[in-house]
């Protein structure tokens, strides 16, 4: 991305409302199973009744920002807990359709597991115990299971969109609703992290679901880096709505 990039006044960045997948993923912890109880594809896993009133419960809390501070465009993972988020926040802060946009975009979606696609850990271990031997080799950052993505083929997506929303969105306020490991990449991207930032941030804190990240510009820092990090994981409109703040990973995804 070249120097003259304009970037958009304000991303948001939320990750999507609870799925039914995170509460498999929890029994399945539970339960010490080996695999997680979920027949669908990733892309099909619906939100919760809980990732329902989470998403309402955001854009509630969107929809009573000064109508300037609003979103003008989102930009949303096909799957269907992010679609499904997005669509209740637009719903629930009154937003026209038709004056604040909805893309879709493969490039946000969730991290694929390949092989490892819901097990849990201890499944890891007993069916593949190559691959668990090879992340405590590699790192999660840099592993790769068959068939799937490690965290820096998903910056490699992220790249370009970086590129996009500094050609189709700049100047206006952007909001992306994606997953855990997407919001930590586009930190990663954002703030130009190293592998052991990045994942010292992902051992602090998990991405809470519906939780908000927020980047604005800032015109006294140069254009490359004008965007500066004003919230991470912000769960203020999850608690003033009275929602339940739940930080479980994605049913697929291997725990750490």
């Amino acid at each position: 991305m070249g120097d003259d990039a304009t970037w958009p006044r304000v991303i948001w960045i939320v990750r999507h409302g609870e799925s039914a997948g995170n509460v498999a993923r929890e029994a399945a912890y539970l339960a010490r199973k080996s695999k997680i109880d979920l027949n669908l594809r990733d892309i099909d896993v619906p939100l919760s009744s809980l990732g329902e009133q989470q998403a309402r419960a955001l854009g509630s809390w969107f929809g009573k920002l000064p109508q300037e501070n609003q979103p003008t465009a989102i930009l949303t993972s096909p799957y269907l807990r992010a679609l499904g988020t997005a669509r209740l926040v637009v719903q629930e802060a009154g937003w026209d359709p038709s004056q604040v946009s909805t893309t879709c975009d493969e490039r946000l979606r969730e991290k694929e597991f390949g092989i490892l696609d819901r097990f849990t850990k201890d499944g890891i271990s007993q069916f593949h115990p190559e691959q668990a031997e090879l992340r405590m080799i590699l790192g999660k950052f840099y592993h790769r299971p068959p068939g799937g993505e490690s965290w820096c083929d998903v910056i490699l997506r992220l790249r370009s969109v970086l590129d996009t929303l500094s050609r189709e969105y700049s100047t206006e306020r952007v909001l992306i609703v994606c997953h855990s490991v997407v919001v930590l990449c586009f930190r990663y991207l954002f703030e130009r992290m190293s592998e052991q930032q990045i994942l010292e941030v992902d051992r602090l804190n998990e991405v809470a679901n519906c939780s908000v990240t927020r980047y604005e510009v800032d015109p006294s820092r140069p254009k490359r880096d004008a965007l500066t990090l004003r919230e991470y994981n912000m769960t203020v409109p999850l608690l003033e709505e009275g929602a339940k703040v739940t930080t479980e990973p994605d049913a697929r995804a291997p725990a750490p």
